[in-house]
Parts: structure tokens; C-alpha cells; sequence
């Protein structure tokens, strides 16, 4: 997982600009609403690359890579996370939350479940 906050490229009067994402291939964005206490997620992908943009809320982020230890990452306003293929993980809404998840590979549209793999124990602490 790695995390990083995209930094605003120009602002004026008229507001501002910030790429979330440079030079990446993405074959679906999607936009995801949570009520406060919904759980996310709790799966991986064999092929597939996502990016988390938290446009509203407070998210907690849990992910593991295999033969590894879980990490609990609370996600503020305008944090970006990319979780790689085989990184299991979940999201759970600490807030209500709009997030939007950029996706590199079979993951989206008419191939949704083509490339997810549901954990048999949701990921904890």
C-alpha cells in the first residue's frame, strides 16, 4: 500500500487544480458513497492495481500483503491509495464518505468480479 496526499498544481482566484494521478493506464474510475460504519472490500485482486481518492470523509484502510501483518491506515480528505495486485484489503467508513477508485486491470463494468477473490476471515487490527 502506499499512500500519498496529491498536491494542489496551480490555484488562483477562480480555485484550484491538483492531478491525483500522472502517466498511469486506468480502465475504470469509479465513484463509491459509505454510509458511517459500512465495511468495504475484504478481498484482493491477482491483476489488478487500484487507487483510493478520498473526496469526502474519514476511511479507515486496512491491507495485507501475503505472509505479512495487517496495517490499519486512517485515510483523511484528499489522501490517494494504491493497493497492488495480491494486497488484500478493506475499507471501513469512519464518516460518511465519497471516494472515487481508479482502476488499472480486470476489475470494472461487465468484468467487476472477473479479478476479485473474497477473503474466507475479513482482514483485522
Amino acid at each position: 500500500m502506499k499512500i500519498t496526499r496529491p498536491q494542489v498544481n496551480y490555484a488562483d482566484e477562480r480555485g484550484s487544480i491538483t492531478d491525483i494521478l500522472q502517466k498511469e493506464e486506468i480502465e475504470y474510475i469509479t465513484v463509491i458513497t459509505s454510509v458511517k460504519g459500512v465495511e468495504r472490500g475484504h478481498h484482493y485482486h491477482e491483476k489488478t492495481t487500484q487507487w483510493v481518492y478520498l473526496m469526502e470523509g474519514r476511511m479507515k484502510l486496512l491491507t495485507q500483503l501475503p505472509g505479512e501483518s495487517v496495517v490499519a491506515t486512517i485515510l483523511e480528505k484528499r489522501d490517494l491509495a494504491m493497493t497492488s495486485p495480491m494486497e488484500r484489503h478493506a475499507m471501513i467508513a469512519l464518516e460518511d464518505s465519497v471516494f472515487l477508485v481508479f482502476t488499472c486491470g480486470p476489475r470494472g463494468g461487465e468484468d467487476y468480479e472477473l479479478d476479485t477473490y473474497r477473503l474466507k476471515q475479513p482482514l483485522l487490527e
